[in-house]
């Protein structure tokens, strides 16, 4: 089943050539979730060919506008192409005021229900749970409050033996997929361990928007199998890195290797580097299984092994 991250923006705060500011689309099973939405979200939507009423749920990490000034417009556009599904965004407690705020000027009335959730950015704290996924938050260090979320795949049903169907009723099927055993006919227990077998293995992503470098996130990392975190500048630039509480490469890789993960996506950089490339040269010497985001590139979240 899939689970998948795409890309759609890579760059800092300034813009530059190629480059487009912060947002993300995670597709879990096949339900969308928009993290962060910078400007021109929705062309890189577009682009990817995403039906931007599928989206159930955004989340904004913080309320710098390299991270949200897409979202009016986003919003706009799902009310004019007629949406009714309603829409959940999780984002600072300041995010409500501001978006009530440009609906009230412009006298919009949306189509469509819209929830504001305000997030409390302490790490470890359920944000959101659906049947697909337990998002919990990532108190990130920035110059705003600033929230990353650990995405967790809910755990599936078990999945039935070939060889056992003919002994389990069609009417006991579901609840043995949950983990019932099976009283037969002639009264005996038959374990359901011997019905099923396991589901497949839990998928995790984790996403750490701008952050300085914390050590004290790694306990919530450990063992996700995908880490983006972002990668402002190279140690060159590390006096740079601290005034502006943001991470260099080699210390983003140095989160993802004392956490154990899976494999590090690297994001989120300057528009001095014309090329990622020395960012990622600098974290493959600390983590080798190291990747680099683009522009509309998506990333298979798995398990290892």
């Amino acid at each position: 089943m899939v689970f998948e991250v795409t890309t759609l923006g890579t760059g800092a705060a300034l813009p530059a050539r190629g480059r487009y500011p912060t947002a993300q689309l995670l597709n879990v099973r096949d339900e969308l979730y928009l993290i962060d939405c910078g400007e021109g979200t929705q062309e890189r939507l577009r682009m990817a060919g995403v039906n931007f009423n599928r989206i159930g749920r955004i989340f904004i990490s913080h309320m710098h506008g390299d991270h949200y000034l897409g979202l009016m417009g986003l919003l706009s556009s799902m009310h004019l192409q007629g949406r009714s599904r309603e829409l959940h965004v999780h984002g600072p407690a300041d995010l409500k005021e501001v978006v009530h705020l440009q609906l009230r000027v412009s006298q919009t009335y949306l189509r469509y229900p819209l929830h504001i959730h305000a997030v409390a950015s302490v790490s470890g704290e359920v944000i959101m749970e659906d049947d697909r996924v337990t998002v919990t938050a990532l108190a990130l260090k920035h110059r705003l409050p600033c929230t990353g979320l650990v995405v967790k795949e809910r755990a599936g049903l078990r999945s039935l033996r070939k060889e056992m169907l003919p002994v389990i009723p069609a009417y006991r099927r579901a609840g043995v997929k949950q983990g019932e055993d099976l009283l037969a006919e002639d009264g005996t227990v038959i374990p359901n361990a011997e019905l099923t077998l396991d589901p497949p293995a839990r998928r995790s992503y984790a996403f750490c928007s701008d952050t300085a470098y914390a050590p004290e996130l790694v306990p919530f990392l450990t063992g996700v199998d995908l880490l983006y975190h972002e990668a402002t500048f190279t140690e060159a630039l590390l006096a740079r890195a601290k005034e502006t509480l943001h991470s260099t490469a080699r210390q983003a890789a140095t989160i993802a290797r004392d956490a154990d993960v899976g494999s590090l996506l690297l994001g989120h950089f300057s528009s001095r580097y014309k090329s990622a490339d020395v960012l990622l040269k600098e974290a493959l010497e600390v983590f080798p299984r190291t990747l680099l985001s683009s522009e509309g590139a998506t990333f298979k979240v798995g398990t290892r092994g």
